[in-house]
């Protein structure tokens, strides 16, 4: 990445409590000290930053306002230093709606991403990872987010929409715009929907005239709640929410899930000789590493666990900040690979709880698989340097590995 492509800097916190920054490197670079520090202070902080913003430290705090449709919109889902009009061209729904619209907007979305959708997709996702891993597997050594962990959710997602999964570089680029670059400068997040809205916007005038059997095609020949084809916005919106939202989050989570394994040859070991175990494991990993942070907009005042909250401000709703709440979660910095009891908020709560978790969910599960059975032996190679991404999603975007048994 070159330096005109690094966000722009923000003044260094010195007061996390009074005035927190989450795209501080600090906290990019490890923020569960910061959230303990604010949880051990209140069960909502606030900062001037972003226009004034709060965060919810626990988990109960988070699920109150998850919960409030009332006096908490949808209509801004991402933290940043302005807040642009809201039009049709930017929304995304389901994601930036609020009830009425919400319900009929997520139910069209659910039938793509039922449980049986995804055994059929999981042989394509498994053939992706092997096809990924042949290319570095005679290597020594791999930076396994720049090779492996961006590219599953990226060809996956791809193949569901009938795009080509060889645009993905396209995709990636469109992301690291919005969601990292963009918070701090609005011209890149524009030129980034700009594109996308062009983009998909060719892909579906030719399906107009030549229909496919895909997810594009099934937004198309959708209806609304009064049995209308849905406007090409929405269907625009869609498209750009299924691409930013299954995307990121989940190459972040198979990126942490590695780091974790690189570094805790224990876990590993057992992951290798019980497989059976992996499904709870990324259940597990799905807590202590939780990748998105959600936003809301405070609307009417209210209090949340006792505390007031004033509209004008925007709520930066941390689901990693509740995972790790040792009052909901016994150990909760510990990572426990085969914890049983384990209601975590990594797909979010509330109405807006993820459409996409059965996707992720299967998607994590094939990449640790295919990885642990064809490269049992790897760990962090310390001449590089592991890098996290800043904002709204939390994932490693270099992950250097030593592939083999340590000489």
């Amino acid at each position: 990445m070159s330096d005109v492509d690094q966000p722009v800097a923000h003044p260094p916190v010195t007061d996390w409590v009074h005035d927190f920054d989450h795209t501080d490197p600090q906290w990019t670079e490890d923020p569960f000290p910061i959230w303990d520090q604010l949880r051990a202070a209140s069960p909502v902080v606030h900062t001037k930053r972003f226009l004034g913003c709060y965060l919810p430290t626990t988990y109960e705090a988070v699920r109150e306002i998850a919960n409030d449709t009332e006096h908490f919109s949808s209509r801004r889902i991402i933290v940043r230093d302005v807040r642009p009009e809201i039009t049709s061209r930017n929304a995304a729904p389901p994601i930036t709606s609020d009830p009425p619209e919400h319900k009929p907007a997520k139910q069209l979305l659910l039938p793509p991403f039922t449980p049986d959708a995804m055994k059929k997709l999981e042989p394509r996702v498994r053939a992706i990872c092997n096809e990924l891993i042949d290319d570095f597997i005679a290597e020594r050594r791999v930076d396994a987010a720049a090779r492996y962990t961006k590219h599953i959710p990226v060809r996956a997602i791809a193949h569901m929409l009938g795009i080509p999964e060889s645009d993905s570089d396209l995709f990636i680029n469109w992301i690291h715009m919005i969601l990292e670059l963009g918070i701090k400068d609005e011209s890149k997040l524009l030129q980034a929907v700009q594109e996308m809205t062009a983009y998909f916007g060719g892909h579906i005038e030719a399906r107009k005239n030549n229909p496919t059997d895909d997810l594009i095609s099934y937004l198309m020949n959708a209806r609304d709640k009064n049995g209308n084809p849905l406007e090409d916005t929405h269907v625009l919106g869609s498209l750009r929410l299924l691409l930013i939202a299954g995307i990121d989050t989940t190459w972040s989570a198979i990126g942490a899930s590695l780091w974790h394994l690189a570094k805790m040859p224990a876990d590993r070991e057992r992951l290798i000789a019980e497989p059976g175990l992996i499904p709870t494991a990324v259940e597990e990993l799905l807590r202590a590493y939780s990748p998105v942070t959600m936003a809301r907009e405070v609307v009417k005042e209210t209090t949340v666990s006792g505390c007031p909250v004033k509209p004008g401000n925007m709520v930066l709703l941390s689901f990693p900040a509740a995972n790790r709440d040792p009052k909901m979660f016994p150990d909760a910095d510990k990572v426990v690979i085969d914890r049983r009891e384990n209601r975590h908020a990594a797909f979010g709560l509330g109405i807006h709880r993820c459409v996409g978790s059965n996707l992720a969910r299967m998607e994590m599960q094939v990449a640790l698989e295919e990885w642990l059975k064809r490269i049992p032996d790897f760990r962090l190679d310390p001449a590089g340097t592991v890098t996290w991404s800043q904002g709204t999603v939390r994932g490693p975007r270099q992950l250097p590995f030593l592939l083999g048994k340590a000489m």
